[in-house]
């Protein structure tokens, strides 16, 4: 959020902001987008590129680069959200798949800004929301492995930061990996990404209820929701646009619930409320590059109640908590799985962000 009532040191901060376009257009290189690597680095030797959202980007406080507030990727965001909605042509004339130069690039981001200073500038308030499809290609086998191992219990699907929840219906995703099929096997989103390690465990997945938390939800029904989620695509890359879609389509069938709250807040009153009594289920709490963006109370506070559900879990209700997320390491971000009762830990090792390939562990016997 901007800083209140502070002098900023404008040097200072455009030297990080510059470098952290930069680090954006590292890792937008390492994903198979040369065309947003290209803009970043364009955007890193150019800026400011306007007056408004220069010094709303200025006067931020905290990490902006790609592990914080992501200012870039808001502002990429923003470009594609004109190109997507009709709002300047003349920035789609030179987007994917058309080529140009980069003076012509750079003219028409700087008309667009120009003439949709407004659009830019509310648009980047807001973190990004992807909703990254291929991300499920590491749910599949955390909720087959889980299924394998309480054959008699369902699941019920608690995700934080679950933006429009479209990864909340991942059991309606097909998962087709080392000669296998995770999920459900007509479906028409298929993921198939670089499998690593482990073959996983195959056990059908039943799904009692399903819901999840954001800040700011989107609904994919909604026209404008469904703008955000595919803005945040970059350009150059039409599958994950069609997988997207895809998602959007199965989410019109049966809509997932995504509530407006703190994602702490909300999980410890989700963690006590009694679902399903009378009978046996798996509790999964799961997050995919979302804790980043929580605040440090928050990642405490939902630690703090996952730990005391999980004191409570018993063998009829096991409670399991899944994380992808970035991490000092790389290649990709790390794979996390705590189980109760016993608080069983397991590192699932690595998978890439956007879930190109996974290196899978297939958790050992309890």
């Amino acid at each position: 959020s901007p800083k209140p009532d502070a002098e900023v040191d404008g040097p200072i901060q455009m030297t990080a902001l510059r470098a952290a376009f930069l680090e954006q257009a590292r890792h937008c290189a390492g994903l198979d987008s040369p065309f947003m690597a290209r803009l970043m680095t364009l955007a890193a030797t150019h800026w400011p590129l306007d007056d408004r959202v220069a010094g709303q980007f200025a006067d931020w406080e905290g990490e902006i680069g790609p592990k914080g507030a992501s200012l870039p990727l808001r502002w990429a965001g923003a470009l594609h959200a004109l190109v997507l909605s009709g709002r300047a042509p003349g920035l789609a004339a030179v987007y994917p798949p058309q080529t140009c130069t980069d003076a012509a690039l750079l003219g028409a981001i700087r008309s667009a800004m120009e003439q949709e200073a407004a659009f830019v500038g509310a648009w980047v308030q807001s973190a990004p929301q992807t909703n990254e499809l291929r991300r499920a290609a590491t749910l599949l086998p955390v909720a087959a492995w889980l299924a394998h191992r309480f054959p008699d219990a369902p699941l019920i699907l608690s995700e934080l930061g679950a933006s429009g929840g479209l990864n909340l219906l991942f059991d309606r995703f097909a998962l087709d990996v080392a000669g296998v099929t995770l999920g459900a096997v007509n479906s028409r989103l298929r993921l198939a990404p670089e499998w690593r390690g482990d073959a996983p465990i195959v056990a059908p997945i039943t799904v009692v209820e399903r819901c999840g938390v954001d800040i700011n939800p989107l609904d994919p029904r909604s026209e404008g929701d469904a703008l955000r989620l595919l803005a945040y695509l970059w350009p150059d890359q039409p599958d994950r646009m069609r997988r997207t879609k895809a998602a959007i389509a199965l989410a019109h069938e049966t809509a997932p619930q995504v509530a407006a709250a703190d994602a702490a807040l909300w999980l410890k009153a989700r963690l006590g409320a009694e679902m399903h009594p009378q009978a046996p289920v798996i509790h999964l709490v799961y997050h995919t590059i979302a804790w980043q963006y929580f605040p440090a109370q928050s990642q405490a506070q939902a630690r703090e109640a996952l730990e005391a559900a999980g004191a409570r879990a018993t063998q009829d209700r096991p409670l399991a908590w899944f994380g992808m997320e970035a991490d000092s390491n790389s290649p990709g971000a790390a794979m996390t799985l705590r189980l109760w009762p016993g608080d069983h830990r397991f590192d699932l090792r690595r998978a890439d962000f956007h879930g190109r390939w996974v290196d899978w562990r297939t958790p050992k016997p309890m």
